[in-house]
């Protein structure tokens, strides 16, 4: 019997430095909000969705592409770009068949460190798509990176949540050494039946409540609402 592949939770970027990502599969998590709007977005029938780490770029990518142009910095909309990076924002009668080009505070940043570590294929995750990533990480086979964003380099709950989640679903399948990987999973096991109240304790609620965004957080933690894989190919997140 062959081994098992390795699965391990990177709780910030600044630890990716840390990891080999060469041979894995990243998964990037942002679940307040970036990779449940892309979820959202695809699911709803865009062409692609354009990740993009600085404000400039996407702007110019918007104008190139003739895309809808996202994203925030610190929860809100940035002067210059059309959007915001609410998934309610992208419902199938405005995105459908549309390229969304996106810039966020982490998740959009930690893909493209990802990416230029040499990670063999990046995807992204989030509650609303949690069955379609769990399905893909044990089809592969590959060793597995759990990336969570966190909230500028600090550590932040809702993403280890969703990477103990992942890793309550497929441990079987994967050899875990790894106390990151451990802690996420049993504070998933103890908060997943309680997950809207629990997350109305996290610094990131907080944050993004006091823009009126409560219905949005709840979304982002609701599983298998937009159940597609965003896989990166080629400078874009389509559909897998």
């Amino acid at each position: 019997m062959s081994a098992k592949p390795t699965l391990y939770t990177i709780l910030s970027p600044r630890l990716l430095d840390i990891y080999d990502v060469s041979d894995s599969v990243v998964v990037i998590i942002d679940v307040f909000r970036a990779t449940s709007t892309i979820a959202t977005a695809l699911y709803n029938g865009a062409k692609r969705v354009i990740p993009v780490d600085a404000v400039d770029k996407c702007i110019e990518i918007g104008i190139q592409t003739g895309g809808i142009t996202a994203g925030e910095r610190d929860g809100k909309i940035i002067p210059g770009l059309a959007h915001g990076n609410s998934p309610a924002e992208y419902p199938r009668s405005f995105v459908e068949g549309k390229t969304l080009v996106l810039t966020t505070t982490n998740g959009t940043k930690l893909l493209h460190m990802a990416l230029n570590k040499g990670a063999s294929e990046v995807i992204t995750g989030s509650f609303p798509n949690i069955s379609a990533v769990c399905e893909y990480l044990v089809a592969q086979n590959k060793n597995v990176i759990l990336g969570c964003s966190a909230w500028k380099d600090r550590f932040n709950l809702e993403d280890a949540m969703f990477a103990g989640a992942v890793i309550h679903r497929i441990k079987e399948h994967f050899t875990i050494h790894c106390d990151s990987s451990l802690m996420a999973a049993d504070m998933y096991g103890l908060h997943q039946n309680d997950m809207h109240q629990f997350i109305r304790r996290t610094t990131h609620w907080h944050r993004l409540a006091s823009y009126g965004l409560e219905s949005d957080l709840e979304y982002c933690v609701t599983p298998d609402m937009a159940n597609v894989l965003p896989i990166y190919k080629n400078g874009d997140l389509v559909c897998g």
